[in-house]
C-alpha cells in the first residue's frame, strides 16, 4: 500500500501544513538503482583523536570520491583514536561545523573502537560514540542516516563501509556495527560479487524473502527458493524470472536440513533464514497452538536445519548464514508474546553460534531485525497502528522489502568475512528498542 502522506507531505501544501502543525515530514528516500548507483557528492574526511588507521585506501574504493568542499554527500569521521572524555570534544569540533551541509539522503559514519576492559577512561569515551551516535541519528533529518562502526582494521571494514556508504543502506541508521580483525576475501568481481555461489533463500515467493532472492541474484548468485509446498507455484515463478530453481519444502519437516542437503549436492555459500509466521494474540487469549506454530517456524526450524547443513558440510568455508530476526524480538510488542520470543531467539542463537561456526566451518553468523516494513502484511494493520508505525522512526516512514534485502546481500558479500555475530535493525532508527 502507498504511503500517502509520505506522498502529500513532498507537495507544497503538504510542506505548509507539517510545518505548521508540527507534524512529521518524511524525505523520500534514495535507494539503490542502475542507473544511480552511487550518492550525489563527495565525501568528508574528518578525524577526532590520534588515528592508527589508514582510511585513505579504503574510502578511495568505498564512498563517493574525496571533496572537502560544497555540500558532502557523506561525512565519515575517524574516532577510533578517542581515549577520555577531554577527546570527545573533538567529535564535536569535528561534526558541529559540517552537519547542516550533509546533502539529502546523505551518510554520517562515525567510526570508533573496540571498548577496552583495561581501560575504563577508553571505555567510557567510546561508549559515548554510541549514544551520541544514535542522538545524532533522530537529529539528522532530511532522509540522512547515521551508524557507527567498531573497528581495529581498516580494509576488514571496507564492505561495511561500502554499504552504509551508498544508497543500499538507505534505511538502516543508529546502528552499531562490530567488524573483526581483517580476513582477505577471496577475488570477486565488484559487480557481481557472488558470482559463483549459490544462495538458499527461505520464505521465498513473496514479500521480503521474494526481494532478498531477486537482490542476490541481481548480485550474481544462484539462488534456491524454498518455501511451502502450498506456495510452489510462486516459488517456481520467481525461481524462473531469477534463472535459479525452486525447492518446495516445509521448513519444520524434521528432515528438511537432510532434504535441503541432498537437493544441494554441490554444497551452499549462502542460507537465508527469512521464513516466518505470525500469530498475534495477548497472551491471556493465546491458545498453546498459536504459540508453538510461531515458535516452530521462526526459530525451531532454524536451529534444525542451520545445525543439519553445519554437521553435513553443506556450508562450504567462506560461507554466510543470515537469519531474520525483529524489532520485536528487542522491543516487545502487545499481542505478540510468540512472535517476540522466537525472534529474540533468533538474536541468542546468532550470538553464540557466530564464534563456533566461523572457528570450526568458516561460515560467518548474522541477523537482520527489520522493523516496519510494507508488505501485505502491514497493509492490513488497521490503520492508525499502521501509521504509527510508519512514523515511529527517525525517518518518520516505513521501509520496503529491497532495504532488508540490500542488508542481507552486504552480510552476504565475499569481503564480509569480518562481521559476525552482529544483528542490524532494518528499522530507520525505530524510536522503540535499542
Amino acid at each position: 500500500m502507498a504511503d500517502r502522506y509520505l506522498s502529500f507531505t513532498g507537495t507544497a501544501p503538504g510542506r505548509f501544513l507539517t510545518r505548521r502543525l508540527g507534524l512529521p515530514r518524511p524525505a523520500a528516500l534514495r535507494r539503490w538503482s542502475p542507473e544511480r548507483p552511487e550518492l550525489d557528492g563527495g565525501l568528508l574526511h574528518r578525524t577526532a583523536g590520534k588515528s592508527a588507521l589508514d582510511l585513505a585506501p579504503v574510502l578511495a574504493r568505498t564512498g563517493p570520491a574525496p571533496d572537502d568542499t560544497g555540500r558532502p554527500a557523506a561525512v565519515v569521521l575517524d574516532a577510533t583514536g578517542i581515549r577520555d572524555v577531554d577527546g570527545l570534544a573533538e567529535v564535536h569540533a569535528a561534526l558541529h561545523p559540517v552537519v547542516r551541509s550533509v546533502a539529502a539522503s546523505g551518510r554520517i559514519v562515525v567510526l570508533g573502537a573496540p571498548l577496552d576492559p583495561a581501560d575504563h577512561h577508553q571505555a567510557a569515551a567510546q561508549q559515548a560514540l554510541e549514544g551520541f551516535t544514535r542522538s545524532l541519528g533522530k537529529e539528522a533529518g532530511r532522509g540522512i542516516t547515521v551508524n557507527l562502526v567498531r573497528l581495529t582494521d581498516a580494509p576488514a571494514a571496507e564492505s561495511t563501509l561500502r554499504f552504509l556508504l551508498s544508497p543500499k543502506s538507505a534505511y538502516v541508521s543508529g546502528q552499531v556495527i562490530g567488524v573483526g580483525a581483517h580476513e582477505s576475501p577471496a577475488p570477486y568481481d565488484t559487480d557481481r560479487p557472488l558470482s559463483g555461489r549459490t544462495a538458499l533463500v527461505t520464505g521465498a515467493a513473496r514479500g521480503i524473502g521474494e526481494a532478498v532472492a531477486e537482490t542476490l541474484a541481481r548480485d550474481g548468485a544462484e539462488v534456491v527458493v524454498l518455501d511451502v509446498p502450498g506456495a510452489e507455484a510462486d516459488a517456481r515463478h520467481v525461481a524462473e524470472r531469477l534463472g535459479g530453481r525452486a525447492l518446495p519444502l516445509d521448513i519444520t519437516a524434521a528432515d528438511a536440513g537432510a532434504r535441503i542437503a541432498e537437493a544441494l549436492p554441490g554444497g551452499l555459500d549462502v542460507l537465508v533464514h527469512n521464513a516466518g509466521v505470525t500469530r498475534d494474540r495477548r497472551l491471556v487469549n493465546m491458545p498453546a497452538e498459536r504459540w508453538s506454530s510461531v515458535l516452530e517456524v521462526n526459530l525451531a526450524s532454524v536451529l534444525r536445519t542451520t545445525d543439519a547443513l553445519l554437521a553435513a558440510g553443506t556450508l562450504r568455508r567462506g560461507g554466510r548464514i543470515v537469519a531474520t530476526a525483529s524489532i520485536a524480538g528487542i522491543a516487545g510488542n502487545a499481542g505478540q508474546t510468540n512472535y517476540g520470543a522466537s525472534k529474540a531467539g533468533i538474536t541468542g542463537l546468532v550470538r553464540a553460534l557466530a564464534p563456533h561456526a566461523l572457528a570450526g566451518h568458516g561460515v560467518t553468523v548474522n541477523a537482520v531485525a527489520p522493523g516496519f516494513i510494507e508488505t501485505r502484511m502491514t497493509a492490513a494493520v488497521p490503520l492508525l497502528i499502521r501509521e504509527a508505525g510508519r512514523r515511529m522512526n527517525s525517518l518518520a516512514q516505513g521501509g520496503l522489502p529491497v532495504d532488508v534485502a540490500e542488508t542481507v546481500a552486504w552480510l552476504a558479500h565475499p569481503a564480509s568475512g569480518a562481521v559476525n555475530g552482529q544483528v542490524v535493525r532494518v528499522c530507520g532508527q525505530s524510536l522503540l528498542g535499542a
